[in-house]
């Protein structure tokens, strides 16, 4: 059974994520069947619009696949898991330079990959069971596939805190931090799926798209703005020692990479005056190039995958205790390795 199907359905490219098993995590073969698939209809008169939806209630895509990246880099052969990073990136920009209108239907866990793959579109629906994320700092990485541009883009400090903490957002939280664009019951998802595929014409979301149920994001918004506001992560790691209710989110945050939480801090800061998805994925393309080799990623994937005790050993002892050139050199240019779009 294929791991991505890919059809044309009436007006409409239509893609379907098929590991609902693995909660549709994405691997190679998967961004190169979707890229493969976009450059086709993007010059194809009968494709008017692709839809990407995926099977099972559990996810629409829960990441990418961090065993293979394990497997090669444990041998100390990195170019793999730095091709993957490449290729993915690439569909990220793909997506968001798609010339016609891209539909993302995006049920369940919805993270890191998922977001790449969902969130840069034209259309971008949730639903009920929307659980959305960029968790990246748990297993030694920062928010990429251009989830860096989001969170940066996110009113006030929405972005720093969804990126340091990995908090999960439901449907009306997407919508707040601009990670999505329509509400619709998945009751109803049926129904779009039939209109776009006689039609082509995206059109139909706004006669289906209804006010989500009341979430919480906003409701912290103050609070948020105020202890996530500092130029670095001790800034932040101090701020949230103000009260309670910071205190224990920063015991959360603990077992969180401390160098990835630190660049994470720096990332975002850097990416905010980026218009374009591009550079904000050459900047996190600096780190990710170097994540396996000189970070934390092999261990975080380790604890969190491969043995699954969630007790990682990450090479700094906690978030106050990075040095300032640790996250420069993380973040640095990569000369001849950078990421070319």
């Amino acid at each position: 059974m294929s791991d991505i199907r890919i059809r044309k359905s009436g007006r409409i490219g239509h893609v379907t994520l098929n590991r609902p098993k693995a909660l549709n995590a994405l691997n190679i073969g998967m961004v190169h069947a979707l890229s493969a698939a976009l450059d086709e209809w993007a010059t194809d008169d009968d494709i008017a619009c692709v839809l990407i939806d995926a099977e099972g209630a559990r996810a629409f895509c829960a990441g990418g696949d961090l065993q293979y990246m394990y497997e090669t880099g444990s041998r100390g052969d990195f170019e793999p898991g730095r091709r993957f990073f490449r290729d993915e990136y690439a569909l990220n920009a793909r997506i968001a330079d798609f010339p016609k209108p891209y539909v993302a239907l995006m049920q369940g866990y919805t993270m890191g990959g998922g977001v790449g793959l969902g969130c840069h579109g034209s259309h971008r629906i949730v639903g009920e069971s929307t659980r959305m994320s960029m968790p990246e700092c748990t297993i030694g990485l920062v928010p990429d596939v251009g989830g860096s541009l989001l969170l940066a883009h996110a009113p006030g400090r929405l972005g720093e805190y969804l990126g340091l903490s990995g908090a999960r957002m439901d449907a009306s939280d997407a919508l707040a931090a601009g990670f999505a664009d329509h509400f619709i019951p998945e009751a109803r998802w049926s129904e779009l799926r039939e209109a776009l595929i006689e039609t082509g014409d995206p059109s139909v979301i706004a006669t289906l798209a209804q006010d989500p149920p009341d979430g919480r994001l906003m409701q912290d918004r103050d609070w948020i703005d105020a202890h996530f506001a500092g130029a670095t992560l001790s800034d932040i790691w101090a701020a949230l020692d103000a009260d309670d209710k910071g205190r224990a989110l920063r015991d959360s945050m603990a077992r969180l990479c401390p160098i990835s939480m630190a660049c994470t801090v720096e990332l975002i800061h850097r990416v905010r005056p980026f218009g374009h998805i591009r550079a904000a994925l050459e900047m996190e393309y600096r780190f990710t190039h170097r994540a396996a080799e000189k970070g934390d990623l092999l261990e975080g994937i380790r604890a969190q995958i491969i043995d699954k005790d969630r007790t990682p050993r990450w090479s700094h002892p906690g978030p106050d205790a990075v040095p300032p050139e640790e996250v420069s050199a993380m973040l640095g240019t990569l000369g001849p390795d950078a990421l070319r779009l």
